[in-house]
């Protein structure tokens, strides 16, 4: 490595850069903290009851000391209420991977204390975004449940019907081999009952536990019926009777006990082997919070960032005299070998190829890869269609859809267009997919949007021979601009889970270690597969 940083701590520009990320950041944790507030409002309820609060359940539920890493944590914001004062972001869940007696698990915890732990579409969208991840990276499949079930106020049909996939993931998950299991904490009604029905293991609480098709007023609505609510599905019943509960405990602390010793014999890690966790870098990560402009118009180069997150702050430049404005790094990130692309700018033709052949390098060395997006797209003009833009930009595309290594796509940046699709963005199924609070993202940027709106309006109005309405066609410039602006950022494309959550700048390294870690631990991890899921009895 031959790089040197251009950054200097201290500076004008250090400074300002890190006081408008640091504010972008603590608007991040002002939003995650409204819905934990909103939460704990109902501890005295739930403390009446004999209940921990979810939060609490998820606390006792980890290894102490060790990392969790949360998912979706701004989910459902800005779908829920138009109002960024009033929209409550999570979406009733708290998601992550986390350690549960040194196994590390994919764990969901129904937030009871937010609308009763109802679900909406953007709670069905991170559910499901949970267990694809599980399943690839074969993680053990926690469920903490206590639920209202759907949102009937919410309901839509094309809802109901995308729904269904809840629970044909767990049955997937159970046939590839991977162990999930339900805490039955509360109410699990409905469709919900399935959340348990299809768990390998279920543990239910006395007294609260309870899952039942239909709870006992639908039940009497139903059928004149006039049920008790424990004796058609209370956990005590099916622990006896029914036989959908494997585990009986007195309380919560007890069930979380028991599904802590569960997964413990699963012995899960039995084939995994690694201490090495590299050499902190030169450059520490904390730089990062002002060593990258908010205004996506300031150019930096990605290579301080580079320094900033691998071992050492050690990497190869790969090719770096071609297609100067791709760069592709070969490195280490918490020991673990990496090929990083960023952007230095739009991608042209020589930055296509180049990036298409550094990834097909990683495929056959096995490496994964790290994709640092921060593009306005591919090149357009007739200089680089003739140069092959089209082409190139397609090797690239096929290269990042089939390379079969582990895949981290970071949002530190714009990623507009089709440079998003060939970074690997959210359509292209990354292993993980993150964002910085002041990245953007969309077809192309509002002003972008507004100008080609804008020519288009005046070429219609020079073919038909009439005049411009000049303050009309800025009028819906604006609108244009605003539209498309409104969606490209973070805060508001993370609310429609379309990454895997908003992270510190600072902690960059960190969460790639996290990431690189999982992917690996999954290549390495042996599962045992079957035709079915595991079925009741």
């Amino acid at each position: 490595m031959n790089f040197t940083s251009q950054i200097i701590p201290g500076s004008d520009a250090f400074t300002e850069n890190r006081r408008a990320m640091l504010a972008l950041v603590d608007e991040l944790r002002g939003l995650e903290q409204r819905a934990a507030d909103l939460s704990e409002r109902r501890r005295d309820r739930m403390e009446a009851r004999g209940q921990m609060t979810p939060r609490d359940r998820l606390a006792a539920l980890l290894d102490p000391g060790l990392p969790f890493l949360q998912l979706h944590s701004l989910a459902s914001y800005l779908t829920d209420s138009d109002d960024p004062a009033q929209s409550v972001p999570g979406a009733s869940l708290l998601i992550g991977i986390g350690f549960v007696s040194g196994t590390r698990c994919m764990i969901i915890v129904d937030d009871s204390c937010i609308k009763a732990g109802a679900m909406s579409e953007m709670s069905a969208a991170a559910f499901q975004s949970a267990q694809v991840i599980a399943l690839r990276q074969k993680l053990p499949f926690l469920h903490l449940v206590e639920s209202a079930g759907a949102n009937l106020m919410d309901y839509r049909v094309d809802l109901w019907a995308h729904g269904g996939k809840l629970f044909r993931n767990l049955a997937r998950l159970s046939a590839a081999g991977i162990p999930n299991l339900a805490v039955l904490h509360g109410p699990s009604t409905a469709g919900g009952a399935y959340m348990p029905g299809l768990a390998d293991y279920v543990i239910g609480v006395r007294g609260n536990g309870m899952a039942a098709l239909a709870g006992a007023a639908l039940v009497q609505a139903a059928t004149g019926e006039a049920a008790d609510e424990r004796e058609l599905g209370g956990a005590e019943m099916h622990a006896s009777v029914s036989g959908l509960v494997e585990y009986l405990a007195g309380d919560d602390a007890e069930a979380i006990t028991i599904a802590r010793d569960v997964v413990a014999r699963l012995d899960w890690n039995r084939s995994l082997t690694r201490s090495d966790h590299g050499a902190a870098p030169l450059h520490t990560p904390d730089e990062l919070a002002g060593a990258v402009p908010v205004d996506p118009r300031t150019p930096y180069d990605m290579r301080e960032i580079a320094l900033r997150i691998t071992d050492a702050s050690d990497f190869r430049d790969f090719k770096p005299g071609y297609g100067v404005a791709t760069v592709c790094l070969q490195g280490s990130i918490c020991g673990m070998p990496a090929g990083m692309i960023g952007n230095n700018g739009p991608i042209d033709p020589d930055g296509a190829a180049k990036a298409a052949q550094f990834i097909q390098l990683c495929g056959q060395a096995g490496t994964p890869l790290v994709f640092l997006h921060n593009t306005t797209g591919f090149m357009v003009g007739t200089r680089y269609e003739q140069a092959g833009m089209i082409k190139h930009g397609a090797k690239m595309i096929q290269a990042v859809t089939s390379v079969d290594v582990p895949r981290i796509a970071l949002y530190v940046g714009a990623s507009f267009g089709a440079g998003n699709y060939g970074m690997g963005g959210y359509a292209y199924e990354p292993d993980f997919l993150f964002a910085w609070p002041n990245a953007t993202t969309g077809v192309m940027g509002g002003a972008q949007a507004a100008s080609t709106m804008e020519m288009v309006a005046r070429a219609g109005a020079q073919r038909r021979g009439e005049d411009v309405d000049e303050a009309r066609l800025a009028q819906q410039s604006r609108r244009i601009a605003e539209h498309f602006d409104r969606q490209a950022g973070a805060f508001y494309t993370s609310g429609r889970c379309l990454d895997h959550g908003v992270i510190d700048p600072r902690d960059t390294r960190r969460v790639l270690g996290f990431c690189l870690t999982t992917c690996l631990e999954a290549r390495a991890r042996q599962v045992r597969r079957g035709s079915y899921g595991v079925a009741r009895f």
